[in-house]
């Protein structure tokens, strides 16, 4: 089977395809402008909160970063339920992380009194030759959505992939994320996997 584009085969040419998890509930309180409210690990895989719930936890919306590797301010604005990590795209396959089963909620751990989030990811395949590329596209996402307090560890779930230990370094390696996000073909195809699919 040919990869997108008409380029190279597909290393995963039939990948399994898992049923998505529902949509989040939101809650009264959520809704509430009035209540602080924390960032969780299900808010991270599902949904970014809609302006008020996203004013309280200091999150702002993607389209507020002037720059790619910026992060987001804390200003209040009007934002649109959106999908987080579970809505990436593969860069390979016309489906979503979570439908390939790369990202699973269970795989993300936010502790927002330390300001830290952890994803760990799960490639197809043990030598899939993408590992790099999806978790530059989860980093970004994550950068992006994020307010600058957030200290980010993305990588690969041990014993998954062959090049863990490699790709890992390079997902942690703040100079390694920004040169390569200076790259504009490589910028280009982190923003497909980052955009909306119709």
């Amino acid at each position: 089977m040919v990869g997108p584009g008409g380029g190279a085969p597909l290393e995963n040419a039939n990948p399994l395809i898992y049923r998505r998890s529902g949509e989040r509930p939101v809650t009264a309180r959520e809704e509430d402008d009035e209540l602080p409210d924390s960032i969780d690990d299900r808010e991270i895989f599902d949904i970014q909160a809609e302006g008020g719930r996203a004013r309280a936890a200091g999150v702002a919306g993607e389209g507020r970063v002037g720059r790619v590797s910026g992060r987001c301010s804390s200003a209040p604005l009007s934002l649109t339920r959106q999908h987080l990590i579970r809505s990436i795209n593969d860069p390979e396959h016309p489906l979503t992380l979570e439908e390939l089963n790369v990202v699973e909620q269970v795989r993300v751990k936010v502790n927002d009194a330390e300001s830290t989030v952890t994803v760990e990811f799960t490639p197809t395949i043990p030598h899939c030759s993408m590992a790099t590329l999806i978790g530059l596209s989860i980093k970004v996402k994550l950068i992006r959505s994020l307010p600058e307090r957030f200290k980010l560890d993305v990588h690969i779930t041990p014993g998954t992939h062959a090049s863990e230990h490699a790709v890992n370094k390079q997902l942690a390696d703040k100079e390694r994320v920004a040169a390569a996000l200076e790259n504009s073909h490589l910028l280009e195809v982190v923003n497909q996997c980052l955009s909306a699919r119709s």
